[in-house]
């Protein structure tokens, strides 16, 4: 019998079980079975973390800046140093490829951690001046106090880096709750952090979602943060504004890829298919909505579904997939369900179903031949699975692109400038990316509009979502 690593909760700088003993169990989802088990936070646990962050702000709040970001440098280092256990953890977490974990998550991570650092310095507010007669003002910048978060399971230790990072730059103190489904490596963060931080700055907690919601109508968070489903996020907003917290929500996605007929056809197949199976498709910026131009409809979808079938999935050590698997068997059984329901005016091009008998991996899919109010247009698949529409012109790319409830992230692939330019004006998208899809940098904000959300991880934008505006007056005559 195989025994389970035991995972534990991070509070005031320590690490606990819960505190009533209750555990779940972690499955790897390339091999389909459990490795660890985690706690079943309840309310006890979620008191206790809260304690823990309300007790160690002012003491954080009030460093200078330069300390924050020391602190946070020094965070950066060590998720340099300790890269090798980051990826191993996040690789039995998920089941990503080994190789992309460490190129395309590690480096990205330590530099939006240093971006925070840099961040924590940067704090400004209008110059101060004599606006009333007699009277001078000015705007101080402060930390909201503790921020509840919750990070999704497709990216959890980069989402939790969205999370914290900005938060403890600007002087705040956090109690995170990674998915129940991927823990590992959010509790070796809490550990790598619990090395360098005072203790109860940064506090995780593990468990449900009951766990989430404890957290969300504590009385002690001023500001809750979630990156997740549309109904979740539905969900926090309306119990957090019972207490009128403040809320930022990273929701869904279902991305426009805008392929017009003077693209470069070669470019945007190799971009699309990389950016659509990615990480399985399980990102909410993925290119799995295609809408090609009718004069290269027909070549698009043919290259495409080449591409599509020469495209890999498999074990994290084989170093020629481009992606894992499904992350649990409610998600394989969601995608599943996209393709069964399909209508009959629907082409599935390549793939179409599950991946091996071992894990939850699922087939890279092309579907084309779909319409406007199709099901699987119109709601997020959060798998490998790319759809393919026709347009005729730019008012109907731009009626289809816009015509979904979600509004992320975006792309238009043109070699017409003017075309480019209009397109990224009227596309009503968080993100227009041009020629390209997914890529990120730390200086530029990503989040959405309608369902997909409202305020923006990283960048400056990002950082003053984490902050309060004080006005201060002073009277010149003593």
């Amino acid at each position: 019998m195989t025994t389970l690593r035991a995972l534990r909760n991070h509070i005031d700088g320590e690490p606990r079980d819960a505190a009533d003993g209750r555990t779940t169990a972690v499955v790897n989802p390339a091999t389909g079975e459990a490795y660890a088990t985690a706690p079943l936070s309840g309310p006890a646990d979620v008191d206790a973390a809260m304690a823990a962050a309300a007790a160690a702000f002012p003491a954080w709040r009030d460093r200078t800046p330069a300390e924050r970001q020391k602190y946070l440098l020094r965070i950066a280092d060590a998720f340099e140093d300790r890269a090798e256990e980051l990826i191993a953890a996040e690789v039995e977490n998920t089941g990503k490829p080994t190789g992309l974990t460490r190129t395309e998550e590690i480096p990205p991570m330590v530099d939006q951690i240093r971006f925070f650092a840099g961040a924590a310095r940067m704090l400004e507010g209008r110059s101060a001046g004599e606006y009333m007669e007699g009277m001078t003002s000015f705007v101080r910048r402060e930390p909201v106090g503790v921020c509840a978060q919750v990070a999704p399971w497709n990216y959890p230790m980069m989402m939790a880096v969205w999370k914290f990072a900005p938060a403890l730059a600007a002087g705040n103190t956090v109690v995170l709750k990674p998915s129940d489904t991927t823990p590992a490596s959010t509790v070796l963060i809490a550990e790598i952090l619990g090395g360098i931080l005072p203790a109860g700055v940064f506090n995780v907690i593990c468990g449900d979602r009951d766990t989430g919601r404890a957290m969300v109508e504590h009385p002690v968070p001023a500001m809750v943060s979630i990156t997740g489903s549309v109904r979740a996020g539905m969900s926090v907003a309306e119990s957090a504004s019972k207490d009128v917290k403040r809320v930022h929500l990273e929701l869904g996605g279902k991305a426009p890829v805008v392929v017009f007929e003077d693209a470069d056809l070669a470019q945007a197949v190799e971009g699309i298919t990389a950016a659509g199976f990615f990480n399985a498709g399980q990102d909410c910026t993925a290119a799995t909505r295609v809408l090609v131009q009718e004069g290269i409809h027909d070549a698009f979808v043919a290259a495409l579904t080449k591409a599509a079938a020469d495209t890999r999935t498999g074990a994290p050590d084989d170093e020629d997939v481009l992606y894992g698997p499904l992350n649990n068997p409610n998600q394989l059984h969601q995608v599943a369900g996209f393709i069964e329901r399909l209508p009959a005016h629907a082409t599935i091009e390549t793939g179409g179903h599950r991946a091996g008998e071992k894990g939850f991996f699922y087939a890279p899919t092309v579907v084309s031949g779909l319409r406007q109010d199709d099901e699987i247009i119109q709601n997020e698949v959060f798998g490998p699975v790319i759809t393919v529409q026709s347009f005729s012109d730019e008012a109907q790319a731009l009626e289809y692109a816009n015509g979904v409830e979600y509004a992320l992230a975006s792309s238009v692939w043109t070699k017409d400038h003017a075309r480019a330019m209009r397109m990224s004006k009227n596309l009503d998208f968080g993100t227009v990316w041009i020629n390209t899809h997914i890529p990120l940098v730390a200086e530029m904000p990503h989040g959405g509009f309608k369902k997909s959300g409202y305020g923006k991880d990283l960048s400056a934008y990002g950082f003053d979502d984490y902050t309060r505006i004080k006005h201060v007056m002073t009277s010149l005559d003593g």
